[in-house]
């Protein structure tokens, strides 16, 4: 018999909708400001309970969007098939009110339909990642990277399509140039099915879609904006800042590089931390909360490794402005 308890969400977990939720463009879609990402942490390389109580600690609290994608983990494909199993034990009660993204673009099985961005992948891997998810359809599909060589008319048009298919009841784009996103903002808009939302990293270390003008191109034209890698992999939290702990990502030179910590760099956030503490905050909470203060932004997305983290990244929400 299984005895394991099923979960029941918090009964005040809108308790601050009104601050919390921010309108994604022209649309009708709020987001949270803080969104949960499934890029690490969530794979088969990491304990499922471990998973669990981040997720429910998330959605109690008022985070209703998971954004995944399709070769999350590790090994590829697990994150989304710990959603699905989250799904089937705690929250298919909850599927309406929450906001599941995925996305296809990069490599993700052998072969050469296995990457980039032409409509016989995104159509395959949009199949794959709503069987491990146990979904009939995601409520956001991405086109996770630019592809130069597929035009990108074929790429737009099978978001169109997965649209029309009801897979998906919204697309967004990933990375893509100004010029690319320019293309595609009027080519779905012509075909009634708006692009929602531009996702690009922004940190306080990389402030590219700032100084391209993808981000003023996306407020001036109703698209949202979502942050990721806020905290640069971890270099603007308090991880860093006397070495390389034993523990940490750097460490394991999985996606993060020991070499990238130069000296300039520690400076620098030495710098930010000092910074920080005179506004009464941790380094993490200063780096969230400048991306949230910033025109345009709609959410950002953050990893977690455990609830703690993840309370103390809400934080930001309540930082003082800037």
């Amino acid at each position: 018999m299984n005895t394991k308890q099923s979960y029941i969400a918090a009964a005040e977990r809108y308790s601050q909708a009104e601050s919390f939720y921010r309108r994604c463009g022209r649309s009708g879609v709020l987001l949270p400001q803080i969104s949960l990402g499934f890029w690490h942490n969530f794979g088969d390389a990491d304990p499922y309970q471990r998973s669990r109580d981040i997720t429910h600690y998330a959605f109690d609290h008022g985070i209703t969007h998971f954004d995944l994608a399709n070769n999350y983990g590790p090994p590829y494909g697990t994150a989304e098939e710990t959603m699905g199993r989250l799904m089937k034990e705690d929250f298919a009660p909850y599927r309406d009110e929450l906001f599941i993204s995925s996305k296809a673009g990069y490599d993700m099985w052998e072969g050469p339909y296995g990457n980039w961005g032409s409509r016989k992948y995104l159509m395959a891997s949009l199949d794959q990642s709503l069987r491990r998810m146990h979904l009939d359809y995601v409520d956001l599909f991405y086109s996770h990277r630019y592809d130069p060589n597929t035009p990108l008319e074929e790429t737009l048009q099978a978001l169109v399509d997965i649209v029309r298919m009801g897979k998906a009841l919204y697309v967004g784009i990933s990375r893509w140039p100004l010029e690319a996103l320019k293309f595609a903002d009027n080519y779905l808009r012509e075909r009634d099915v708006p692009l929602l939302i531009f996702q690009d990293k922004l940190n306080l270390l990389d402030r590219e879609p700032q100084k391209n003008g993808v981000i003023d191109y996306c407020r001036e034209h109703g698209i949202g904006f979502i942050s990721f890698s806020p905290l640069a992999q971890g270099l603007l939290t308090d991880r860093y800042l006397n070495g390389i702990p034993a523990d940490s990502r750097m460490s394991r030179g999985s996606s993060l590089q020991s070499d990238v910590l130069t000296p300039q760099l520690l400076s620098q956030l030495h710098e930010l931390n000092n910074q920080a503490q005179k506004r009464g905050e941790s380094l993490a909470e200063m780096a969230l909360a400048w991306i949230l203060a910033q025109p345009g932004i709609t959410s950002v997305i953050v990893g977690a490794s455990s609830t703690a983290q993840l309370a103390t990244n809400m934080r930001c929400v309540d930082a003082k402005p800037f």
